[in-house]
């Protein structure tokens, strides 16, 4: 019953517009105005899905080197299910939400053992892949196939909230359902890839989440919002949760050799799988270099001399969660590594060729023109 309702309710919200004259004017903007963007030099499904996968929280200018490298190391669906995963970290090493790279994976190796390496086109079918929620398949199937589906992601339900006066809440996954019965509503079947991809543009080129550039919108007419005068007003979104605030001590520590000590993090959770150096958590105190010590020699039975003063002091801002990090350079006296599966020496180019999280990258770039 919920479900008519609301497809009632937008839809008497569309029967208000010119709906036809919406979609020209959106497409025949998007056809003019389009950037010139390296994922819209051809509609392959794979290469679609990889583009909409790395787009997935992330600045366009940020995933624009990333799609290139990826599509130079893997240039085939058969390439990437071929792959291993320190491979696979290490060309996404920077880029953010690693999980997202791992159900890549596991759906693309799903594709080339069930599917014959092509991406499915239906979307019962592509929704079953790991990681392809709703919006991902609107958008490999809209734009690689042609399907008139719509791809729901924020900045498209920003869009329509303001074209069509919607009110619902967007930061509550109920309402994600509301904006898709509008973009079903809305849907140009006569070219789905651009509709879809023109209101993905609006709201990243014009319709943007503070001072809508409203002058140069080329669907103002149709906009339900800016007639009212409330475009500012729109989308409506609760506040996120306060973030949390880690202070972590990390040590560089080289052996006699010149081998740095690094730690493998757990398989699940925060930034699962991949490399970063000797830390701990600890409330903000002097005598660091102490604290570190104790912490190997307690942890890992490693005796070393930690200098007093850290050589960088590094910030990361996740979701959720925000890191400061103090890094100090070691040396081991003694003690071995031995039971700890998780830690290992490695020279300066082994760790080179492991993926590392941003916040390490930078501790270990720091530490490399220090000590040039």
């Amino acid at each position: 019953m919920k479900n008519s309702s609301t497809k009632q309710k937008i839809q008497d919200k569309i029967d208000r517009m010119n709906k036809e004259a919406f979609q020209t004017d959106l497409v025949h903007w998007f056809q003019e105005e389009q950037r010139d963007l390296p994922w819209r030099k051809n509609n392959n499904p794979y290469k679609v899905w990889v583009s909409e996968v790395m787009l997935q929280q992330t600045r366009v200018d940020t995933v624009i080197p990333y799609y290139n490298r990826f599509l130079e190391k893997f240039p085939t669906i058969e390439a990437f299910a071929n792959a291993g995963e320190e491979e696979i970290l290490k060309i996404w090493e920077g880029l953010g939400y690693y999980s997202r790279v791992r159900n890549l994976h596991t759906a693309v190796k799903e594709v080339v053992a069930d599917y014959g390496g092509k991406v499915p086109d239906s979307k019962e079918e592509i929704s079953k892949l790991k990681g392809v929620g709703p919006y991902t398949a609107g958008a490999v199937l809209s734009i690689a196939y042609g399907k008139p589906i719509p791809a729901v992601d924020g900045n498209v339900m920003r869009v329509l909230s303001r074209i069509l006066l919607i009110t619902d809440d967007i930061a509550k996954p109920a309402s994600r359902k509301t904006f898709e019965i509008a973009g079903e509503g809305l849907m140009y079947h006569d070219n789905p890839s651009y509709f879809n991809q023109a209101l993905m543009e609006l709201g990243a080129l014009i319709c943007t989440p503070t001072s809508p550039a409203c002058l140069l919108c080329p669907v103002r007419e149709h906009c339900q919002a800016f007639e009212k005068g409330v475009q500012d007003e729109l989308p409506v979104k609760t506040r996120k949760k306060s973030t949390r605030h880690e202070d972590l001590l990390a040590v560089v520590l080289k052996d006699k050799e010149g081998k740095i000590l690094i730690n493998k993090r757990n398989e699940k959770g925060l930034l699962a799988n991949l490399w970063e150096f000797p830390n701990l958590k600890v409330v903000p105190l002097l005598d660091k270099w102490e604290i570190l010590q104790d912490f190997l020699s307690t942890e890992y039975s490693i005796d070393a001399v930690i200098e007093q003063e850290s050589f960088i002091e590094v910030q990361h801002v996740f979701t959720h969660l925000t890191w400061k990090i103090d890094a100090h350079r070691g040396k081991l006296k003694s003690g071995n590594i031995e039971g700890h599966e998780s830690l290992r020496f490695v020279t300066e180019e082994e760790l080179e060729e492991l993926a590392f999280p941003v916040s390490y990258q930078k501790i270990w770039r720091a530490y490399k023109e220090q000590t040039q």
